[in-house]
């Protein structure tokens, strides 16, 4: 029997219009429901599964782990070997200054955290973000998040939070002594993957310096190979001062980081101690997950794939209704200019057992953000179904 009545009695709502699929197991790129229907998962739990939902060498992590300990402490207390083999692979594949890692839940405590330490390290009150970007829904990343829509009905927010407009250079000189930080997504997620103007990260930096803001990299989209490195940062040729990760960084179990030099990060040990904390960040569970995610990353070497796979859902994807696919690697939006037409594709695609979606701050382009894991035969047939989709739908 179906236990659809029951999630939406039961289990909180975020919109009317849940996509409402009763998972019964996932594997690879496919999720399976109740009556066996298999559904190809074109964004990844959005830009989560990297490695694929259920990876087998997570799996047996996660149930190894489980078998040892799960919570013991409070985070930072107590020495737990996941935490510190992850932490320091994860320095490994970072520029050398980001050293120091603070294990959280979730993107939106990263960006919390990260927020924290700027205003802590630098003794300064504004916050510079950027419209149509997504950081977070609790408070303090809601307030960075350059949507007023999203904003306006849990007002009074952070005060003291200016936005500008991304790749516009001559709004930078708003970025002055006052400013404790800039957050900043290399490439836009929810505005629909839009791309930085050559030469703005390099900029945007410059001024950072120059002023003695702090410059905080939102990598909990583009984290994990999904641009085809490691992190945007290593593609535009830009060490921030912090950076911020979730998502794909678990593997598919909950955990988020933002990472510093230890010498900033030394900020949140007194005046006071415990001025951040998390009682379940950083859950043995989930970095042993995590490091599992990251050798698989490594061990097969997935990132060198992405821009092959990339290419061959551009190639796949030519079609009269398409106006535009922005990307880069894995994180792609395939634009088709009109907000009622989509509905009407992201609803069939789920019909034909394609799983995708909009954007948040985007209502005419879907996303393409598939585990990186996906073969070119996979691709092949996802793409076989799009076009077939389009066209039912433009003959309508």
């Amino acid at each position: 029997m179906t236990q659809r009545p029951l999630f939406l009695q039961y289990i909180a709502q975020t919109s009317p219009t849940p996509i409402g699929i009763e998972a019964e197991r996932a594997e690879g790129i496919y999720i399976y429901d109740r009556t066996g229907r298999r559904y190809v998962d074109l964004i990844a739990g959005v830009a989560v599964s990297n490695v694929g939902h259920c990876h087998p060498k997570v799996v047996a992590a996660v149930q190894a782990q489980a078998a040892r300990y799960m919570h013991l402490m409070v985070y930072g207390e107590y020495i737990q070997s996941p935490q510190v083999l992850f932490a320091q692979a994860l320095a490994g594949v970072l520029p050398a200054s980001l050293d120091c890692v603070y294990f959280v839940n979730s993107g939106a405590e990263a960006n919390e955290g990260a927020l924290k330490l700027a205003k802590r390290y630098t003794g300064r009150t504004e916050i510079v973000a950027f419209r149509q970007a997504y950081h977070g829904g609790t408070h303090g990343a809601l307030s960075a998040t350059g949507d007023e829509t999203l904003r306006n009905a849990f007002r009074p927010l952070l005060p003291d939070v200016r936005y500008l407009s991304f790749n516009a250079f001559d709004e930078l000189s708003q970025i002055t002594v006052r400013t404790a930080c800039v957050i900043v997504e290399p490439v836009q997620g929810e505005a629909g993957v839009r791309l930085p103007t050559a030469g703005y990260l390099q900029a945007l930096q410059a001024r950072c310096r120059e002023v003695g803001a702090l410059l905080v990299f939102d990598e909990v989209q583009t984290g994990f190979g999904r641009t085809g490195a490691w992190f945007a940062a290593e593609r535009y040729g830009i060490t921030p001062d912090i950076i911020t990760l979730a998502k794909a960084m678990g593997g598919g179990m909950p955990l988020g980081a933002f990472v510093a030099p230890g010498e900033k990060m030394s900020v949140l040990q007194s005046r006071p101690a415990l001025g951040h904390i998390t009682t379940l960040g950083g859950h043995p569970v989930s970095c042993a997950a995590a490091l599992a995610a990251y050798q698989v990353l490594r061990d097969e070497n997935r990132l060198a794939e992405v821009a092959d796979k990339a290419a061959l859902f551009r190639r796949y994807l030519q079609h009269a209704a398409i106006r535009e696919i922005r990307g880069e690697g894995l994180m792609m939006a395939v634009e088709l200019g009109d907000a009622a037409l989509l509905q009407r594709v992201v609803a069939a695609l789920l019909q034909n057992g394609i799983i995708t979606e909009w954007f948040l701050f985007c209502n005419t382009a879907f996303r393409i953000a598939p585990p990186l894991v996906i073969s070119h035969e996979e691709i092949e047939d996802a793409c076989r179904i799009i076009q077939h989709v389009l066209t039912r739908m433009m003959n309508e």
